[in-house]
């Protein structure tokens, strides 16, 4: 039973009130929910206490009363149960539309102060597809194995690596230029009994096949569930180790329930978010005009129980400041604004442009905002000139609802699949087609 002292005791008594005043909705739910809501419970009223306490409180106290919002990561499990790899395809089409959501996952407000900017001219992308099922991915290398699966009822692909010291590699990504960032999804099934050694490395190499290279910098994300282990960043410039240091990290949840990746590189500065929180800055781990190769590797698993896995992944050139370019240009165009599969939730690792959107209003008062959203050609037209409108408000939404922009100055359309900037039958294209515009009025 949790202890609570006499400073504790002032949240609990109007928590106890609130609680026993709710609407006879809510108590049902409480009730469903029994002592899992109640710990949570405990666990909110505790963080109440605490003198750091953030919004992210407030966040577990609405996830009691609603239970179905989401908080980071971005693959779906139906039912709370733990999805099953299978090969089932479940295309996009006219018959099977995209579903418009007007909820926004509340994990926007978590990522409110989230600092990472993707570049905005993109130089690879894969979510795989255009692979089939059980086949290594077309457009990797390896020295070892791994097929394309799908995970559960969501009908998205996931590549999934084969454990051991073995490397999985882009051939075909242009040389890394200085400023360049990249994304991409991961998920560890299995990973109860995994090793404090388990991680998935991402190594950014000179050598253009299997090895490391005298010039790397690489960052480990580990998979252990027993213990935290944090965030290991290495670099080597010449064959010299300069740089090797582990960052404290409790990433056991996120690996396990699924986390978006965000590395920057500007320069030989390295930085590395997983999910909204940055772990890793450092200003000179990157060896200058040395690096051309992006390679994972998947170590110390077992590989007939744990299972890692990585989908949409992306590296872009670093750009203009967005800021800037819509201040001088009046317009730009971003495909860095992510929507999960179909719908119009806001993925929240989006914010941080939507962020710097909000800056620019913030520091001209006079200016107003059109913002159109446009779709792939996947589906039927009408469906996504309707999906495009939806995410163009859901942009809105999160600029009124989280930095408190005045809607008055927002103005949105949808311009569905009409209006293509890439080739729609490739991945890469329809990547660049599902973008944002943003135009000064």
């Amino acid at each position: 039973m949790m202890k609570i002292d006499n400073t504790a005791r002032r949240f609990v008594l109007p928590f106890m009130v609130f609680l026993a005043f709710s609407s006879t909705a809510n108590a049902q739910l409480l009730k469903k929910l029994g002592k899992r809501a109640e710990k949570a419970a405990e666990r909110a009223v505790e963080r109440r206490v605490d003198k750091e306490a953030t919004e992210k409180t407030d966040q577990v106290l609405d996830s009691i009363l609603e239970p179905g919002s989401k908080k980071g990561g971005n693959l779906q499990v139906p039912n709370n149960k733990e999805p099953e790899v299978n090969s089932k395809e479940n295309k996009r089409t006219s018959e099977n539309p995209p579903e418009v959501s007007s909820e926004g996952p509340k994990s926007l407000e978590v990522y409110s102060k989230f600092d990472f900017v993707p570049g905005d001219e993109q130089l690879f992308f894969d979510d795989f597809a255009n692979d089939f099922v059980g086949d290594f991915p077309a457009r990797w290398n390896t020295n070892a194995g791994g097929e394309v699966v799908i995970l559960g009822e969501d009908s998205e692909k996931w590549f999934k690596l084969k454990s051991g010291y073995n490397i999985f590699f882009i051939p075909n990504v242009p040389n890394l230029p200085n400023d360049y960032t990249i994304e991409f999804d991961v998920r560890g099934l299995g990973m109860e009994k995994s090793s404090s050694t388990a991680r998935l490395r991402i190594d950014l190499s000179e050598d253009g096949k299997f090895d490391e290279g005298e010039n790397f910098v690489q960052a480990s994300i580990p998979f252990c569930q027993y213990t935290p282990v944090g965030v290991t960043v290495e670099n080597r410039r010449n064959n010299k180790r300069e740089i090797y240091s582990t960052v404290e990290a409790d990433l056991r949840k996120a690996v396990t329930e699924g986390a978006h990746i965000s590395i920057a590189v500007n320069d030989e500065r390295f930085r590395l978010w997983v999910n909204e929180t940055k772990y890793i800055d450092v200003p000179k781990a990157v060896p200058l005009e040395k690096l051309r190769t992006l390679k994972f590797h998947a170590n110390n698993f077992n590989d007939g129980t744990e299972q890692v896995f990585i989908t949409n992944l992306k590296v872009a050139k670093g750009g203009e400041d967005l800021r800037r370019k819509l201040l001088s240009e009046g317009k730009i165009s971003t495909n860095a604004i992510l929507f999960n599969s179909g719908s119009d939730q806001l993925k929240p690792e989006s914010m941080g442009v939507i962020r710097q959107i909000f800056q620019v209003l913030e520091q001209d008062s006079s200016i107003n905002l059109k913002i159109v959203g446009h779709t792939d050609s996947d589906g039927a037209e009408d469906a996504n000139i309707k999906l495009s409108k939806s995410r163009a408000d859901a942009v809105k939404k999160a600029l009124v609802s989280v930095y408190g922009v005045d809607a008055g100055r927002l103005s949105t359309d949808g311009k569905g699949e009409s209006e293509p900037v890439g080739d729609n039958k490739t991945s890469d294209g329809k990547s660049q087609n599902r973008r944002v515009e943003f135009i000064k009025l």
